[in-house]
């Protein structure tokens, strides 16, 4: 049976960055930029697709490694990219 996806969109509004609008639906910047295949900036009016995979968001403090987060560094990487810095918001789950 083909699982049912029912998408958000979301339409961004005047001063609002990818982080503002991934904390707000608790996704990852890296999983909006995935689903909408985005190579530039965002721009006033533009719809984006919310990601379906979402959790808690938790900003990485010192001493946290990907694979303490996330369980393993494949999951983390699967979740939020390669990315990985002090202070820097990633999608737990």
């Amino acid at each position: 049976m083909l699982e049912k996806r029912s998408a958000k969109f979301h339409r961004v509004e005047k001063g609002q960055t990818l982080a503002d609008i991934a904390a707000y639906y608790s996704t990852s910047v890296y999983l909006l930029v995935k689903e909408n295949g985005l190579k530039c900036p965002i721009f006033v009016g533009q719809v984006l697709i919310v990601p379906k995979e979402r959790g808690n968001l938790y900003v990485v403090k010192e001493g946290d490694t990907k694979t303490l987060l996330c369980g393993s560094a494949e999951r983390y990487e699967k979740l939020n990219g390669k990315s990985f810095y002090i202070g820097m918001r990633v999608l737990l789950q």
